[in-house]
C-alpha cells in the first residue's frame, strides 16, 4: 500500500477502505508518512469530501491511536455532551448536575479553552482547589457514588487527531465537514461513552456562521455515532449573542450557579433543560423526549440539581460553599468597569465572537496553548438582543485588573460589537433544529 496511491485515489473522489484509512492515520501519527504527503491527502478530502462510512472509519482510526477510556466499571448508560464552543457557553456546568440529578451517570473528560474564554476545565479550575486530575478508580467510584465527575483529557488521547488538526491548521484545511466531525466525535469515541449529545452553536460567535453548515456538521457527526453503535442526537442553537450575560471564567462559574438555582438567564436555562433532557433520553430514563424534559424541570425546580453540583465540587476537592456564597469563594477582579450606551435605542445586532475577543483581551482566554488564564476577569453583558437603553445606561460591566487606557479601549470594543436602532429586532428561536439518526427537524 501507498501513500501516494491513496491521495491519487481521493483525489479522484474513490472511496477509501477501513485498511487504507488506518494505514494513513497509523503512518502519519507514526512519523512514516511525511505532512507534505498528509496535507495533500487533507486537501482531496476538502475537495471530494468523505461518505458517511469513510468519515466512521477515519473516526475510529483515530480513536484508536491513542488511549481509550473504558466506562465499563461505571453502573448505567454513559451519555456524554459535547459543544462546538461558542461566546458565554457553560452549559456543562448546569448540563451534568441536572442529569446526574436525574440517575444518568456523567463521566465526563473535558478539555481547556483556546481563544475567548477557558474551557470547562479552566471555568471549574476557578473554584479554588477544584482538582481536575483523578486517577481512574477515584473517577469511576466518584461516578458510581454522586453520580458525576468532570477531568481534564488524558495528554495521549487522540493523538492522531491532535497532529493532524495541527497540520490542517497550517494547510487552509480547517473548514472541511468530514475531517470537523471526525476530530470532534473521535475524542468522544475515544471517551468511552454510550450516547452522545451534541451542541452545534451556529452564527457570529460560532465557528458555524450559518444554520446550512451547522446542520451538515450535526448530520455527519450524527451519522457517524450511529455507525459506530453510539445513539447520538444533535442540537443546533443561536450563537448570535453570547449564551447568558456572563463571558469569562468565575464570572460563568457564578451565572451557572444562578441558574442551578432557578434564577439564571432564560436563553442559558432553556438549552440547558433541552440538551439534559435528550441526554436522559438517550441514557434511557425517560420513553419520551416530553418525559425526559419534565424530569429535568423537575430536578431544577427542587433544588436536586443544586445539591448534586454541592457534592460534586466537594467530590473533587472544592468548597461546597461556593454554591452558596459565590461572590466570596470565586476569584473576584479588582476594577469593575462600566459600558454606557452613548445614545438611545434597542439593541439590534451583536457581534459575539468581538464580545468573547474583548474577554481574552482582558485575559479571560488564551491566545497560545500555553498561555495563562486570569480566573477573575472577563464581562457581563446588562442588557441583550432586542433590550431597550437610554443613553448613558449600562450596556455591559468589564471585570479587569485596572482601569487604563487598555481596558477603556476594550470598553470602546464592547461597545462597538452592540448596534443599537431605532426598533427592536424580530425575535428569533434558541433551538433553531434537532438531528438525529432518524432526520433533521427545523424550527425556524
Amino acid at each position: 500500500m501507498r501513500t501516494v496511491d491513496l491521495i491519487q485515489k481521493k483525489r479522484n473522489g474513490g472511496q477509501l477502505t477501513d485498511d487504507e484509512l488506518s494505514f494513513l492515520v497509523d503512518g502519519y501519527c507514526r512519523g512514516g508518512i511525511p505532512d507534505y504527503q498528509m496535507s495533500a491527502w487533507a486537501m482531496a478530502v476538502y475537495f471530494t469530501g468523505m461518505t458517511a462510512e469513510e468519515t466512521a472509519s477515519l473516526t475510529l482510526a483515530m480513536a484508536r491511536s491513542g488511549d481509550q477510556v473504558d466506562l465499563s466499571p461505571i453502573q448505567g448508560v454513559k451519555v456524554d455532551k459535547h459543544s462546538t464552543g461558542g461566546v458565554g457557553d457553560k452549559t456543562t456546568l448546569i448540563v451534568a448536575p441536572l442529569v446526574a440529578a436525574c440517575g444518568v451517570p456523567v463521566a465526563k473528560m473535558s478539555g481547556r479553552g483556546l481563544g475567548h474564554t477557558g474551557g470547562t476545565i479552566d471555568k471549574l479550575e476557578s473554584i479554588p482547589d477544584f482538582q481536575t486530575e483523578l486517577e481512574p478508580d477515584r473517577f469511576f467510584r466518584q461516578v458510581n457514588e454522586i453520580g458525576l465527575a468532570v477531568i481534564g483529557q488524558s495528554g495521549n488521547v487522540t493523538p492522531a487527531d491532535k497532529k493532524l488538526y495541527a497540520l490542517r491548521d497550517v494547510t487552509a484545511t480547517v473548514e472541511s465537514i468530514p475531517l470537523i466531525a471526525s476530530s470532534v466525535m473521535s475524542k468522544k469515541i475515544a471517551a468511552g461513552a454510550d450516547a452522545i449529545v451534541l451542541d452545534v452553536k451556529t452564527g457570529s460567535g460560532a465557528f458555524m456562521k450559518t444554520l446550512d453548515d451547522s446542520e451538515r456538521l450535526a448530520k455527519a457527526m450524527v451519522e457517524i455515532g450511529t455507525q459506530v453503535g453510539r445513539r447520538t442526537a444533535a442540537l443546533i442553537s443561536d450563537m448570535d449573542q453570547p449564551l447568558g450575560f456572563a463571558i469569562g471564567n468565575a464570572v460563568e462559574v457564578a451565572e451557572a450557579i444562578e441558574t442551578l438555582k432557578g434564577r439564571g438567564p432564560a436563553d442559558l436555562t432553556e438549552l440547558c433543560v433541552k440538551l439534559a433532557a435528550y441526554m436522559v433520553l438517550l441514557g434511557g430514563k425517560a420513553e419520551r423526549l416530553e418525559d425526559a424534559e419534565a424530569s429535568v424541570r423537575e430536578r431544577l425546580a427542587s433544588g436536586e440539581a443544586l445539591e448534586k453540583f454541592r457534592r460534586f465540587v466537594a467530590a473533587q476537592g472544592g468548597d461546597p460553599a461556593v454554591a452558596d456564597r459565590p461572590e466570596e469563594l470565586l476569584p473576584q477582579a479588582p476594577a469593575v468597569v462600566p459600558v454606557r450606551a452613548e445614545r438611545s435605542g434597542y439593541i439590534r445586532r451583536i457581534d459575539a465572537e468581538r464580545l468573547g475577543l474583548a474577554a481574552m483581551q482582558l485575559g479571560a482566554g488564551r491566545e497560545t496553548k500555553d498561555a495563562a488564564i486570569d480566573y477573575a476577569v472577563g464581562l457581563t453583558l446588562k442588557v441583550k438582543l432586542g433590550g431597550r437603553v437610554e443613553s448613558g445606561d449600562e450596556i455591559a460591566l468589564l471585570h479587569a485588573r485596572r482601569e487604563d487606557a487598555e481596558t477603556r479601549s476594550i470598553a470602546a470594543m464592547v461597545l462597538e460589537a452592540c448596534e443599537l436602532g431605532g426598533e427592536p429586532p424580530e425575535p428569533g428561536p434558541l433551538l433553531l433544529s434537532v438531528v438525529t439518526a432518524e432526520g433533521t427537524q427545523r424550527f425556524v
